[in-house]
């Protein structure tokens, strides 16, 4: 039997027990309660979202959060347009694969994973590149936890012409974004990330004026992100095919508890707080964050090993045995771990983590 423990991951995540306890009820796809929720969550993410439901919409995609990019990728996007991706991480590699995988012209502008992606940088390629008709970049780039500076980016991009898609799947929700002030047609996200929900469906929050006039553009039958909006406008909230019937009632009552805890702004406030104290008390156990200060997002930390002997497996076992997981690095460049701050996450947890660290590398 495993033991409990605290995920200090950047989703999955820990939840709460009224989250968990939410998914302890059997809806019916079409029934009328059922669908009302849908349609319910959909208003709350416009809202979070800082928008109206008169220009933008909320459009819920069955599986996991690279299924809702890989929606927006291959049922949006023409055979005749020119995609531009600004890859700093695993995630923009990702969109790059996807691209490739359906036969999409795109360019590739691809930064140092620990440096973020710039203005410059893009207005170059943009300059280069004349005719890009979509740009799509990582908001939080988990890879590492860098934040990339969307809000310098996007209205750039977007006073161009160009159709903008950001993948704020670790940020939406934890970190506030104004998505019709900072220009951006397609957000992406899932229900377990700072929305503090379960896994098993992602959300795009399109501008409904650009997905509109994607109808019948889609190369797959289940991933088409106008025919699930048609459906859900026609049809009140159903969903096209069977979705997460438990987990949707678990989102639904996870944005309940965002409302309750203050919004974004108070939730931001509080991963900043886990962040600060993470990064400040490991740096005083001899651990170097990989990230400089000023680009660092309040979601996730990566950490240098302190030595060559260091041996993260079981590093990784021994937290895991007083009760907390974390995330191995995924960078080449440099050996690195992960942890991360979001969730049922407070300031004494990250006291108690810090503990536990001090004890396994004293011995």
């Amino acid at each position: 039997m495993v033991e409990k423990y605290l995920l200090l991951t950047p989703g999955p995540l820990t939840t709460s027990e009224s989250v968990k306890a939410a998914m302890d009820f059997d809806y019916c796809t079409w029934d009328d309660d059922y669908k009302e929720i849908t349609q319910s969550f959909r208003q709350s993410l416009l809202d979070v979202a800082q928008v109206s439901a008169d220009e933008y919409t909320a459009v819920p995609i069955q599986g996991s959060g690279t299924y809702g990019v890989e929606s927006v990728i291959s049922s949006t996007i023409s055979d005749d347009d020119k995609l531009m991706i600004a890859i700093n991480g695993a995630y923009g590699k990702r969109i790059s694969e996807m691209a490739d995988i359906y036969g999409i012209d795109h360019v590739d502008l691809v930064v140092d994973e620990r440096e973020p992606i710039t203005l410059e940088k893009v207005t170059e390629y943009l300059d280069k590149y004349p005719d890009i008709s979509h740009f799509a970049m990582i908001h939080c780039e988990t890879t590492t936890g860098i934040l990339n500076p969307v809000e310098d980016i996007i209205p750039y991009v977007n006073a161009h012409g160009i159709v903008t898609i950001v993948d704020a799947m670790s940020s939406f929700g934890g970190v506030p974004i104004n998505v019709k002030e900072e220009k951006i047609d397609y957000l992406i996200s899932s229900s377990n990330k700072c929305i503090q929900g379960v896994p098993g469906f992602s959300f795009v929050i399109a501008r409904k004026q650009v997905l509109e006039a994607t109808r019948g553009l889609s190369r797959t039958l289940s991933l088409d992100l106008f025919d699930q909006y048609a459906e859900m406008e026609r049809n009140h909230g159903k969903w096209r095919f069977t979705s997460p019937t438990h987990v949707v009632h678990a989102f639904y009552e996870a944005l309940q508890e965002l409302k309750e805890e203050g919004g974004v702004v108070a939730r931001h406030k509080r991963y900043e707080s886990n962040q600060k104290h993470l990064a400040t008390g490991m740096e005083e156990l001899g651990f170097k964050v990989l990230i400089d200060e000023k680009y660092q997002s309040p979601i996730i930390t990566s950490f240098i090993y302190p030595n060559d002997d260091f041996d993260f497996h079981d590093f990784y076992h021994q937290l895991k045995q007083d009760g907390f997981v974390i995330y191995p690095g995924k960078i080449s460049q440099v050996p690195t771990f992960r942890i991360g701050n979001i969730g049922e996450v407070y300031d004494e947890d990250i006291t108690e983590l810090l503990v536990a660290i001090k004890d396994i590398i004293s011995k």
